[in-house]
C-alpha cells in the first residue's frame, strides 16, 4: 500500500469513526445504553418483546395481553433502543 492510499484509508475510518461517534450522540442511543447497564439481564426479553409488539402491532398486542397501548409503546420503544445501542456500540 502506497503512502496515498493508506493516508486515504485513514481519512476514511476517520470520517466513519465520527458518524459512528454522532450516532451515540441521541436520545436513543442513550436510552438502550441506559437500560442495558441498568436491566443486563432484561435485555433479550425487552428486545424478544419488542419484536412479538412489531410483529402483532401496539393494539392487537395490548388487547392481546391486557395492557395499556402506553406501556406498548414503551417496551417497543425500550427494545428498539437497546437494538439500537447494541448495534453501534458492537
Amino acid at each position: 500500500m502506497e503512502a496515498s492510499e493508506a493516508a486515504e484509508a485513514a481519512a476514511g475510518r476517520g470520517a466513519a469513526d465520527e458518524f459512528l461517534e454522532s450516532l451515540m450522540d441521541t436520545n436513543l442511543y442513550s436510552m438502550g445504553a441506559f437500560f442495558s447497564d441498568q436491566h443486563p439481564g432484561l435485555v433479550d426479553e425487552v428486545i424478544e418483546l419488542s419484536e412479538t409488539i412489531e410483529r402483532e402491532g401496539l393494539r392487537g398486542y395490548a388487547d392481546e395481553h391486557g395492557v395499556s397501548l402506553e406501556e406498548c409503546f414503551q417496551t417497543l420503544l425500550t427494545g428498539l433502543a437497546v437494538r439500537y445501542y447494541k448495534a453501534v456500540a458492537a
